[in-house]
């Protein structure tokens, strides 16, 4: 894993990465925050260090992350452990690294970045998980259908980086003709061994590695070298040449990659034993136990190549050869005496066993020693039998002996195989020194297998789901109108969702010809949100190289693809949903040039329907001026009643037709605009209750079809000018704000008390739940406590698992569990507006109890009248669900 250093410069925020194990590192620059959030969530680090350049922000403030640009980044790097630093970025960094891992002042890094010029810009976090690309609960991942399920591990992370950080036009090409190339070969094709680069750099750099690793290593150079030899596969080793460069930095010419596999392959293949070696045989004798030799010799037998170890295996040979002697001498007879004796109960017991954790061949029995000495045979070997000690002369057991020329055998046997393991471990070390000149070669032959078989499982999934290669085209502003206009053009034929598979028939297929900014419009569950999707993943794949779930397709090489979808408020950042919107909006508008993607689902939703129309509109004539390519879907009608100075823009929408009856979604793109939502068939659809579809329907008519709505809107400015009028009079204004502090203060109180009675009851009715029927002195009854206004948790609360309730000033409450509330309280007041919020908690036993408590009351609360802010918690959890409500409360609001 790399150290990863965060820096800021004017062009943008910088991440370093540097590898200790491989000596290099690389530098991205000109990121924006949204993509450097996405880059460290699909990297993990050893450690991360931030530049103080971090700390000044757009608003000026030293205080990272308390406003404007860099709050994304600042949560990102909070939830983890991080250190400062100042002065040049990569000299200080690499220092940094130096005095980590104890390296010395000599040791040099080598630079392996890969220019990012005329590469598209990285992908944002909102992009990358709402299309798949960061795996995310709910959302269609592109990588699980973009290669086999069989094929995991290396191979995805090369994919996965691919698609968040799109190549050059010149790569992206080059990896489409490779993917052509693969799809038209017959013969068969290696196993592609892949093997970590950071792994085998560490194991030759300590020089640790065995024979497993050295066979692992001689296997990529043979799968190199049988690319080479193949007549339809050596062309596809030449165009890997690239990308396998984009993704190591490492320029290798091709004649000497070829080369030095040769010599990497020839020269383990001298050294180190293979599978169809068989004249390495485990030593065996009659007397002695299989299991003793296999446990000793396996241990460096059958590793190298017995020419290496031939004095060795000689000298293992003769001790194995005394060592049987001696047991044949010394413990046989004994064995025969015990076999001659019967009895009917309690005779004598004997045999020759191995035992194992002392690593000896002894005897064991009992009841052996005659009880008179008469010379008969065997008695003189039992006279030499002495018990058995272990490596510490600590006696074994009662029934262990052993003689002293066996113990003499055994002693010689072990020195002559730790000899054999030392000469072994001698042999593997050189042959690390030999590869360590090499390494270089190694990483880029590994790198180049996994991007080998992530391709040709690509091209064989895509094969599988009739995707098509599309023709890709590079914007040039020096062409010809015609051809700048065909460059500038997305076309797309018989796109389909990426999720679904057509060999099934279960998609529905849409034609996309854009050419400049599409409005969308359609019906709830029209399909606006899953096109939208499918554009930016056909697009996606196109400008990679990669194939397209469509039937013909040509992609403009973007130099930028943004999709946002649905936004979520953030409370522990003190944002609502539709600032979380502003915020991503603003960053897509500032790094969208005319060779852009921009993909935007139903805009500005989060407000109220006038003020987010206009600031819709507004956004519809920015992107129109820019001149990029891209869908924007809105239920917000009013926008087309709006004086929108949009010169290229296209009204596009999702169709419906009549079935029965019945307007239903036929989920295809035509031209115009579809001002039907659906929204009462959706909610019919959906089980909410009749009684409440029909009042909605009735209120619809009486207001949009009488025109109430605009006599309401006129009487809503008379009476806001009229308010705007009252602070004349200051006398009654004073009056009615101290009568308005002290009715609220009066209702917080009561809140208080009814939040307390509720919570109190719900919990105690938990407990009593789990412990009915059992006499656990663990049951107490339940102890609701307060902190008021500008008062702390007591020390009692330190270190125990606690429930809390946030009473905000207006009166929504935010329930939530924490083993330190004494920091949550801290952290929740230095919001702005939260300073003097009341908290209520209570203390339970243990945090998984806490969860449950947590999780249950987010669940009843609402259901008695209280209000949550943080209700949609109460979803990832499996306990308390809302039909256990809790009967009998009756709360004042």
């Amino acid at each position: 894993m790399p150290v990863i250093g965060l820096s800021r410069s004017a062009r943008g925020y910088s991440i370093i990465f540097i590898l200790e194990t491989m000596k290099t590192f690389s530098a991205e620059e000109g990121l924006t925050e949204e993509a450097l959030v996405t880059k460290l969530r699909t990297y993990r680090c050893h450690h991360l260090f931030l530049h103080t350049s971090l700390r000044h922000n757009a608003s000026g403030t030293c205080r990272w992350g308390e406003f404007g640009e860099g709050g994304l980044l600042w949560a990102e790097c909070s939830s983890r452990q991080f250190e400062w630093f100042e002065g040049d970025p990569v000299t200080e960094l690499l220092i940094k690294v130096k005095e980590l891992y104890g390296l010395c002042d000599e040791v040099t890094f080598r630079n392996v970045t890969v220019s990012s010029e005329k590469r598209p810009r990285p992908l944002h976090l909102g992009t990358a998980t709402q299309i798949g690309a960061i795996p995310t609960e709910g959302i269609p991942c592109l990588l699980n259908v973009l290669l086999p399920q069989s094929c995991t591990g290396l191979p995805v992370l090369y994919m996965r980086d691919l698609l968040l950080n799109p190549p050059a036009y010149a790569i992206a090409s080059t990896i489409q003709e490779i993917c052509k190339c693969m799809s038209s070969i017959t013969c068969s094709i290696p196993e592609f061994t892949c093997v970590s680069s950071s792994k085998l750099v560490k194991l030759i750099e300590l020089r640790e590695a065995n024979h497993v690793e050295f066979c692992r290593i001689k296997n990529v150079a043979d799968d190199v070298l049988q690319l080479y030899s193949n007549s339809e596969l050596s062309g596809i080793l030449k165009l890997l040449m690239d990308p396998t460069w984009m993704a190591t930095g490492l320029k290798i010419e091709f004649d000497a990659l070829v080369s030095e596999c040769e010599w990497i392959s020839n020269r383990i293949g001298e050294m180190i034993s293979s599978d169809n070696d068989n004249y390495q045989e485990i030593s065996s004798y009659p007397c002695i136990p299989n299991e003793f030799f296999e446990d000793i010799e396996s241990s460096w037998k059958g590793r190298v190549k017995r020419i290496h170890l031939e004095d060795f295996y000689a000298k293992v040979e003769q001790a194995a050869q005394a060592l049987h002697s001696a047991v044949a001498e010394d413990f046989l007879p004994v064995v025969s005496r015990i076999r001659t004796i019967t009895a009917p109960l309690g005779g004598p017991k004997g045999e020759i066993l191995y035992a194992r954790e002392h690593e000896a061949v002894w005897f064991k029995g009992k009841r052996f020693v005659p009880s008179v000495w008469a010379g008969t045979p065997g008695e003189e070997q039992i006279r030499q039998l002495k018990p058995s000690v272990d490596s510490k002369g600590k006696k074994v057991g009662e029934e262990w002996f052993t003689t002293m020329k066996v113990e003499e055998a055994l002693l010689r046997y072990h020195e002559a195989n730790d000899k054999a393991r030392a000469k072994l471990l001698e042999l593997l070390r050189g042959l690390s020194s030999e590869l360590q000149s090499r390494i270089n070669i190694l990483v880029f032959a590994s790198m180049l297998l996994i991007i080998a078989k992530a391709l040709f499982a690509h091209v064989s999934e895509g094969r599988r789901r009739n995707w098509v290669f599309p023709t890709l085209m590079e914007f040039h502003s020096s062409e010809s109108s015609e051809r700048l206009g065909e460059a500038r053009a997305l076309k797309i034929n018989g796109l389909s969702p990426y999720w679904l598979d057509t060999v099934k028939g279960s998609a529905v297929r849409n034609t996309i010809h854009m050419q400049s900014l599409l409005l969308l419009t359609g019906p709830n569950g029209g399909g606006k949100s899953s096109l939208l999707r499918s554009v930016c993943a056909a697009a996606l794949l196109g400008i990679c190289g990669l194939m397209v779930p469509a039937e013909s397709a040509l992609v403009p090489h973007f130099d930028a693809i943004f999709l946002h979808m649905k936004s979520y408020d953030s409370p522990a950042d003190g944002k609502s949903s539709f600032q979380i919107e502003m915020s991503e909006v603003r960053s897509i508008i500032s790094g969208t040039t005319s060779q852009s993607l921009v993909l935007i689902d139903e805009i500005c939703r989060g407000t109220e329907t006038a003020k987010g129309t206009c600031i819709a509109g507004s956004i519809i004539e920015t992107l129109d001026a820019v001149g990029c390519l891209g869908v924007v879907s809105t239920h917000l009608h009013g926008i087309f009643d709006l004086p929108l100075g949009t010169m290229k823009t296209v009204h596009k929408a999702m169709g419906t037709e009549c079935v029965d009856g019945q307007i239903v979604p036929t989920w295809k793109l035509m031209d115009g605009i579809c001002r039907e939502s659906l929204a009462f068939e959706t909610a019919q659809k959906e089980g909410v209750p009749e009684t409440i579809i029909q009042r909605a329907e009735e209120l619809y008519r009486a207001v949009y079809t009488d025109g109430l709505l605009k006599r309401t809107a006129s009487e809503e400015r008379v009476h806001s000018d009229e308010g705007l009028a009252e602070p004349s009079r200051p006398t009654q204004g004073a009056i009615h704000s101290k009568t308005k502090n002290t009715h609220s203060s009066e209702q917080m109180e009561i809140l208080q008390k009814e939040v307390t009675r509720a919570v109190t009851i719900i919990c105690q009715k938990k407990l009593f739940e789990i412990y009915k029927g059992t006499e656990s002195s663990e049951f107490s009854e339940i102890n609701c406590m307060s902190i008021p206004a500008k008062q702390q948790p007591p020390p009692s609360t330190i270190g125990a698992s606690c429930v809390y309730m946030m009473l905000q000033p207006d009166r929504k409450l935010y329930i939530g569990q924490t083993d330190d509330l004494q920091g949550r309280v801290r952290a929740h007041r230095s919001k702005e507006g939260m300073h003097n919020v009341v908290f209520l908690y209570l203390i339970v036993r243990g945090k998984s109890f806490a969860c449950q408590l947590e999780t249950l009351l987010i669940n009843q609360l609402p259901g008695q009248g209280f209000h949550l802010i943080n209700i949609a918690d109460g979803k990832h959890r499996n306990f308390g669900t809302t039909d256990a409500i809790v009967e009998g409360i009756t709360v004042c609001r």
